[in-house]
């Protein structure tokens, strides 16, 4: 039941997360905006080529190690749900842990095959699909799309900030997509609750030492 329960969220995710990475990509072009709730949350196309919320990482070389990364990174948590499944852990876990590898997954997708299926983005031309691999670039070198904006608060600063004073200011500035949110959430959701999830185990430990000297 866990793992179908963490196929289930890895499917979902992805599903959603591609949808809405390919419908961006050939339906903006780069750096346009499309708002959805009024300024405060907008649809803004960017790619880039390293990390999530747009972070770069190391040129050419740093991508490839980052793909490499991700995609090792996948099976081990892939693995970890299978055994955690198999001894029954706490959903909670298996629901966290679900969140980051379909983040991880879908980030990876489009590294690896966006490059080779895509036509290179521009900030006047629409990209297109294309099945021959004559895309913009090749396998495991792709851009990640990232498309989310909030600006939640932004303005400038007072002039007697140092350094920053009158300077204008943003946040939450990172655009963002679908899979980095999951994977941020999944995150957060087991650093939040995982004193829940692993003091479970404390009763049954402490029961089982006391029996040993009852016995």
């Amino acid at each position: 039941m866990r793992a179908i329960l963490s196929a289930l969220i890895v499917f979902i995710v992805l599903l959603f997360d591609q949808i809405l990475k390919i419908w961006v990509k050939t339906n903006m072009v780069m750096g346009q905006k499309i708002p959805v709730f009024g300024e405060w949350f907008e649809l803004y196309f960017t790619e880039n080529s390293g990390m999530a919320f747009g972070i770069e990482f190391g040129g050419e070389y740093g991508k490839l190690f980052l793909t490499l990364f991700r995609i090792f990174a996948v099976f081990v948590i892939a693995i970890l749900i299978a055994q955690l499944s198999k001894k029954k852990a706490s959903v909670g876990i298996i629901f966290g842990l679900s969140l980051i590898l379909a983040g991880a997954i879908g980030n990876i997708i489009d590294s690896i095959f966006y490059g080779v299926y895509f036509t290179n983005s521009r900030h006047n031309e629409l990209a297109s699909f294309v099945t021959d691999g004559t895309g913009y670039g090749r396998y495991c070198y792709g851009r990640v799309v990232d498309m989310l904006h909030f600006r939640l608060i932004e303005g400038f600063w007072p002039d007697w900030v140092p350094f920053f004073g009158g300077n204008r200011f943003e946040f939450f500035r990172p655009i963002f997509n679908i899979a980095d949110s999951a994977i941020s959430t999944g995150i957060f959701y087991l650093l939040l609750f995982q004193r829940s999830f692993f003091t479970n185990a404390t009763p049954k430990k402490e029961a089982m030492e006391e029996s040993k000297y009852t016995s």
